[in-house]
Order: C-alpha cells, then structure tokens, then sequence
C-alpha cells in the first residue's frame, strides 16, 4: 500500500431486509457462531441481488456484491449510480460506520465523512462545540482544533450562530458547518456523500474550490459521491459505475459519466422498448402502450443532425383524466436538460378532461437543433401538478452524427455547443 489511500479487497455486504440483525435470537446465534469459526455467514446463501424494481421470496440482499477497489493517495474518485446502487452502503464501509460481511478494506491515515446532513453533530450543542467535539475525535489536541477555528466558522459562514445549537440550523447551514469541520480539520481521506446538494450554489463553488485545493495542493484523498455529474466530472480524476451493488466501469469519467447515461438497449428494436414498458407501475388510469422513435420513417441507430426525429407515444385512458400531459425530455450526456416538451402545447384543450380512449401523440423534433452527440431522449407520462404515471420514465438513447451535407467549418473535431441551430450569416464588405 506504499502509494494507497484505500485498499478495498472483494468486500461485500449483506443486508436483512425488514428487521435490525437476522430478526430471532437463534439466527443471530448462528451467524455468530460461524464468525467465531471463521467460517461464511450462513445467511449469504440464500441472498439476492438487490435490485429494488423486482419482489422475490428472500429476506436477505446483498447491498454490495465482491467489491475490489483501489485508491490512490491524492486522487478524487467519483462514485455514481442510480438510487439503491450500493453508494452509501459502500461510503459507511470505507468510513467504518458498519463492517462488510465479507471481505477486507485497509486504509491508511485519518478519515473524515459526510455522509449525511448532522452527521457527528449533537443538536443539542452549538456549533462551536460540535467543532470541537468533531476535531477531538479526530485526534486532534485543542491548540490545533483552536488555531483552524476562525477559517471553519468563516468558510461555513455561520459566525453570528456559532454559539447556537445545530437543532436550530437549517439543513443548509448544518451541511456548512459539516463540510467546513472535515475539510479544515485535513484528514487523509476525505468521503463526501450526496449532502452538498443542499447547499445553495455559492456554496457549493466554494466547496468544489476546496476539494481541488486539498487535491491538488495538499495530496489529499477525495471519495465524491453524487447525482451531480456536472461536479463529478468537474472534480474527479476517476470515477467508477455501481449497479445493483457491483462495480460495472471504473476508469475515465467522461467513459463512466456515458455509460451511466447511456441505457444499454438497442433503439432500432421495438422488443427492447417493450420491455422497458411493461416495468412501468400499472395502474387503473393510464397505461403505456408503446413509443416509436424514427428518422425518415425509418428505424435507425444513429441519427442525422439535419433531419427531423419523429415520435410516436401510444397510450391508453381507462378513466376520465383531469390535467393529463404526456411528454419528453432531451438530455445531454452529462444530463443537463436541453429540450422539455408537452403534447398540449399546441390544443391547451388536451390539458383538461380527458375522456377513456385509445391515444397516440406524435412529435417532430426539427433537424438542426441537436448538436452531434449522445443525448437521452425520455418519455414521461403524469397529471399535471400531480401523480407521475411513469415515475422514472422510458429512457432512449439518441446518438446524434454531423449531417455531412451541411458545409460547416469547426476548428477541430469536438463539437462544444450542446445544440446546433442552421444560423444563417451574412458577411458585407465595403
């Protein structure tokens, strides 16, 4: 581990689902008994990958599935993944908030996690005491804890209430405080969970600024999890890809950040778009039939910047619907949303009652508008202000090539706009 931070070696984590420990005496006795033998937990046998859209018979679930990782000193890893993944699961390991039920994580120097909003604070302190509370179990004496205090309670921006107890904090605030504690306090390894969402976006500047500085100056080690990719990939020299508590990708986060994005279905097929369907939650309102997507009238597997996108969304209403709207979204690979469209807004009166029915809603989406790229186009189907029909929505890939016919000049081959409007230009001389 000469050069390593963190050593992660085929670790796992099985997690009863329900109930505290096994749920009876016997069974706790029975994996206890096995640990002491140095023998497998009993119950690992019988679990299951823990995959949140699907039921089955057993109680148990592996919330992370042979884990190997390692992680350099000095170096920002980026972990993401869709809710459930196992990112958190894996962060309290590292962080030693809970054990793996299998294997061996060795880490070297001092770590300090964010995990969660007041994590390691005491609502009934005030900040100032939790500082010093959070710098004491850290391991630091009160002279190092006393000579950082200023630059914590600045960069947190909560002087006028550092004599207040966190109970009175917004969340905002606590997570301030939190970052500012185990950013100044210089650990070894610093593990950030999704909390920094909640701060405003000056702050979160402010603390991206700070991550690269205990980066790139002081050698620090980073571990970031979040939904954000645009501060993934702002941060992080790596990343890797959890799925259902497994390590899918790992490497360059460009590649990571694409493959997370990019849903690993064929959309010249009509059978995998139907499989997609028929995982949407039923209900007794409105189904999802069936979403076409073609250019030309065609299927195809690339599409050209210059011409339209057509889509077909089928559906059907088995009760009277008040403030229907079904619609898209276009993203770019890092998830940024360009494009947002209804199927009303061009008849408003499709917004109020809509009666039982058969329906099929179609959209043109122009040529020259999405720049050459991969984009995700989703489905989305709700009542307006109100229950979402399909809660995470179809995702289709849209791989998005140059139209060759168009006489364009770039400067290299990396299109940088995120769309790509035919602009017409006029050059006078004189």
């Amino acid at each position: 581990m000469s050069d390593l931070a963190i050593k992660v070696e085929n670790v796992s984590k099985v997690y009863r689902l329900g109930e505290v420990g096994t749920g009876t005496l016997s069974h706790d006795l029975n994996r206890y008994w096995a640990k002491v033998r140095g023998k497998e937990d009993p119950y690992t046998k019988v679990a299951e990958v823990n995959d949140r859209t699907t039921s089955s018979d057993s109680k148990y679930v592996w919330a992370l599935k042979d884990i190997s990782l390692d992680i350099k000193q000095g170096e920002v890893l980026g972990i993401i993944g869709k809710n459930g993944a196992g990112k958190s699961t894996l962060l309290k390991l590292l962080s030693k908030v809970t054990a793996p039920t299998k294997g061996v994580i060795k880490t070297r120097g001092r770590i300090s996690s964010l995990l969660e909003v007041g994590t390691g604070f005491h609502p009934e302190m005030t900040g100032r005491e939790n500082i010093f509370m959070n710098g004491t179990i850290n391991g630091m004496s009160r002279k190092e804890i006393s000579s950082k205090l200023d630059h914590i309670v600045s960069f947190a921006g909560v002087d006028k209430y550092v004599d207040t107890p966190t109970k009175r904090y917004s969340s905002g605030m606590t997570v301030r405080l939190g970052f500012a504690v185990a950013a100044f306090l210089e650990p070894e390894v610093m593990i950030i969970d999704e909390v920094l969402a909640v701060g405003d976006a000056e702050f979160q500047s402010k603390a991206i600024n700070k991550v690269k500085e205990l980066s790139e100056k002081k050698g620090k080690t980073i571990i970031f999890v979040s939904h954000n990719l645009r501060s993934v990939r702002a941060l992080c020299n790596r990343a890797i890809l959890l799925d259902k508590g497994t390590i899918t990708i790992g490497g360059v986060v460009e590649d990571v950040i694409d493959s997370y994005l990019t849903p690993k279905i064929n959309n010249s097929t009509s059978h995998d778009i139907s499989s997609l369907i028929t995982k949407c939650p039923k209900n007794d309102q409105f189904e999802l039939l069936s979403i076409d997507i073609t250019q030309g009238g065609r299927h195809v597997s690339k599409f050209d910047s210059g011409q339209s996108i057509e889509l077909h969304i089928t559906y059907r209403v088995f009760q009277p619907i008040h403030g229907l709207r079904v619609y898209f979204d276009i993203n770019d690979h890092l998830g940024d949303l360009l494009i947002r469209s209804f199927h009303d807004e061009k008849d408003q009166s499709l917004v109020s009652r809509i009666s039982p029915g058969l329906y099929e809603s179609k959209a043109s989406i122009p040529g020259n508008i999405l720049a050459p790229n991969k984009h995700i186009l989703t489905v989305r189907a709700s009542i307006f202000n109100g229950k979402a029909f399909i809660p995470e929505g179809i995702n289709l890939p849209i791989d998005v090539q140059l139209n060759q016919d168009i006489i364009r000049s770039y400067p290299s081959d990396v299109i940088r706009s995120k769309i790509l409007p035919d602009i017409n230009w006029e050059t006078n001389v004189s």
